[in-house]
């Protein structure tokens, strides 16, 4: 991540540099480099060093400094699969665009319980009323998923309204369970939140979403043609439906689990500081490195965002089946 003002990023041979006031402070071979998340207005990137990156498949992704993602630069040549993009289209029109709606909305539903078991089994003892707290809104999630199971309709219009009600409900429960967990949480707030714990997730959800995105391109998935969220120019709305599968497991405990360590966050002017946002960053980077048991074999949870984007891709063209991700507690 590059966040200092006057960084410049740029190619020495097959190296990717950056410097800071003439410093290297990062030197890397291009085979050797996953991203580049630019995450400040004032640094310089040459056309040597985007295009080596592009060459290598290495996507350049831009944050500001509350962490919402306003850019992505990915080669245009990834992706390139037509006939995935018209049958992601045609999918919208039939029972295709149904079940997949129902498979995001499980997958958000089954991972918002799944976060609160996880950090209520470590409280079963030593706090029995928090513990019971949870899981009180832990089985109203999970009757939640039976109802969405249960949903019918032939068009992914039909069955958006039933979907969003399940899922609003289901954020009302688990942001509950959050606010016990954390009592200075005084409820969920998106893009230009001031506190504490809405600017850390907001940062980790801003450094996710590039990731669901790098995925959902590569899988020759059109981003902005989803089936639970609405369409509207500029929004992402697949991306946004496939976030929702790794919100909980990726951003939530990694910023619920430095909050119960005693991490204190530091604000700059209303947003997180330099030294908060490189710290959070490092910890969502080591949780996406995480590996998992998905599928019968281990992966990283950054591995397990592509088979998931690949899986959508498979379901609209081959029609196999798609499950929606769901984390281990």
């Amino acid at each position: 991540m590059i966040d200092g003002f006057g960084a410049f990023v740029g190619k020495k041979s097959e190296r990717l540099v950056v410097k800071l006031k003439g410093e290297v402070i990062f030197e890397r071979p291009f085979f050797d480099v996953e991203r580049v998340i630019v995450a400040t207005g004032g640094a310089t990137i040459s056309a040597a060093a985007i295009h080596e990156c592009v060459r290598h498949g290495i996507p350049l992704e831009f944050l500001s400094f509350s962490g919402a993602p306003y850019a992505s630069l990915v080669s245009p040549n990834l992706g390139g699969t037509v006939r995935t993009r018209r049958e992601q289209l045609l999918a919208y029109e039939d029972r295709r665009g149904v079940e997949l709606g129902k498979a995001f909305a499980v997958g958000k539903l089954k991972n918002s319980a799944n976060v609160l078991k996880y950090f209520a089994k470590y409280r079963k003892g030593a706090d029995r009323r928090t513990y019971d707290f949870l899981y009180r809104r832990v089985d109203r999630i999970e009757e939640l998923v039976r109802l969405v199971e249960e949903i019918e309709g032939s068009r992914a219009d039909e069955v958006r309204g039933a979907l969003l009600n399940a899922e609003g409900r289901g954020a009302a429960l688990y942001w509950e369970g959050v606010e016990r967990l954390v009592p200075e949480f005084s409820g969920r707030e998106g893009r230009g939140a001031g506190d504490l714990v809405n600017s850390l997730l907001n940062y980790g959800y801003g450094i996710l979403y590039h990731r669901v995105l790098s995925a959902v391109t590569r899988a020759g998935l059109d981003p902005f043609a989803g089936y639970v969220h609405t369409d509207r120019p500029g929004k992402p709305s697949l991306v946004l439906d496939l976030i929702e599968e790794f919100r909980g497991q990726v951003v939530d405990r990694t910023v619920l689990g430095m909050l119960g360590t005693g991490f204190r966050v530091g604000m700059d002017g209303g947003m997180l500081d330099e030294a908060t946002r490189k710290l959070l960053a490092g910890k969502v980077r080591e949780r996406l490195a995480t590996r998992i048991k998905h599928r019968g074999r281990k992966h990283s949870l950054e591995n397990v965002i592509h088979i998931q984007a690949r899986g959508v891709a498979g379901f609209v063209r081959d029609g196999v089946l798609y499950r929606p991700f769901v984390g281990s507690w």
